[in-house]
């Protein structure tokens, strides 16, 4: 599976309609940098791509089967870093429910489970009882999710991923930013499918500035 979509982004690079290549991508038009980069939270030998996401987003949904096929073909010093963004209301809500799972152990393994239940099951999953009770699936109980998600530190990292998310200067998602630096969207990448391969030229842009 990982070779055919390995494939599948070579075909992307040396398409006609794609913006970019493996070799080379252009700032302004496949990618934008950042003039202050962001804080990474990865170790120093690892080159960051942040995956910034709203559960209640249809396009971000339909990243993940892109992300999901091209996370685990890159090499060991790539660490990948989800963010929730934060743009008040249900994007808050969401984003304190994905740190909850984080702190409970728990997102890793329902993090597509949320958003397929949102985008193919009609839920909401905005109220604190129905989050509750989606966690209670995951081997917590009920009122162990409820702890979690009024917990300080839950709020202490979604309050951290809003200020992350304005120092990135994202207006929407989603996005990748690579290395605090570079910041990659549908629209620069010239689509969804696109975004993998910005980003990797991107990485080895960076590994080769670090090798010098």
């Amino acid at each position: 599976m990982f070779k055919v979509f390995a494939a599948a982004l070579a075909g992307l690079a040396l398409s006609a309609t794609a913006t970019a290549s493996a070799q080379e991508v252009v700032e302004g038009q496949d990618y934008t940098l950042l003039e202050n980069p962001v804080a990474t939270v990865a170790d120093d030998d690892h080159i960051e791509v942040t995956e910034v996401f709203w559960f209640g987003c249809p396009h971000c949904y339909a990243l993940q089967d892109t992300v999901e096929q091209w996370y685990p073909t890159l090499d060991d010093d790539v660490e990948i870093v989800k963010m929730p963004a934060t743009m008040g209301g249900n994007w808050n809500t969401h984003a304190t429910a994905f740190y909850a799972a984080e702190s409970l152990g728990i997102e890793g393994e329902l993090h597509r489970d949320f958003f397929d239940a949102i985008h193919q099951d009609g839920q909401t999953l905005t109220d604190e009882d129905d989050i509750a009770a989606f966690f209670a699936n995951y081997g917590v109980s009920e009122d162990e999710a409820k702890k979690a998600l009024n917990a300080f530190p839950v709020r202490s990292e979604t309050n951290r991923a809003h200020s992350r998310m304005r120092e990135m200067r994202l207006m929407g998602v989603p996005a990748l930013v690579v290395d605090g630096r570079y910041v990659i969207t549908p629209s620069t990448a010239g689509g969804l499918e696109n975004m993998p391969v910005v980003a990797e030229a991107l990485i080895e842009q960076v590994r080769s500035e670090r090798a010098e």
